[in-house]
């Protein structure tokens, strides 16, 4: 992934869950990513269109990268989601989400889902926090953090 004001083009997705699902990081930069998605027909619902839980994964992916994109670890804060038009088995999806605001330790995030054709079918809108420079994984079984105390074993 490259940060600041460098592309990437095509490289793997950090991501497991989304590189589970096939999506593509096309490009990241300083408060930007797009990322693109094929519907396959194990994302549909029972109405035959796209899950939404799907569209919102796409979208909130590329809120992730964007917020990220500045080199400190930031997470979801809040995020909602409007679905415009139903999307299909086989519909190619491009996500790119775009930095509004950062304020403290807080951001606002667009993202908007279309088709290559530039047809909308959702947008979507993040807040972020950024956290400690550690890692989630550095949490303790207690949820918080890990003492600054290094005497104590």
């Amino acid at each position: 992934m490259s940060t600041g004001t460098g592309t990437s083009v095509g490289v793997d997705v950090e991501d497991p869950a989304c590189r589970s699902l096939g999506i593509a990081l096309e490009e990241v930069a300083a408060g930007r990513a797009r990322l693109r998605m094929r519907i396959t027909d194990e994302m549909v619902n029972l109405h035959g269109v796209a899950h939404g839980g799907y569209l919102f994964l796409l979208a909130d992916a590329a809120f992730a990268y964007a917020c990220n994109s500045h080199g400190r670890v930031t997470l979801a804060h809040s995020a909602q989601v409007t679905f415009l038009r139903p999307a299909a088995a086989g519909d190619e999806l491009v996500a790119e989400a775009t930095e509004r605001v950062r304020y403290g330790r807080n951001g606002v995030y667009d993202v908007t889902v279309r088709r290559p054709t530039g047809e909308i079918i959702a947008e979507f809108r993040g807040q972020s926090v950024t956290v400690s420079g550690r890692p989630p994984g550095d949490l303790t079984a207690s949820g918080r953090p890990p003492s600054d105390d290094r005497t104590r074993t």
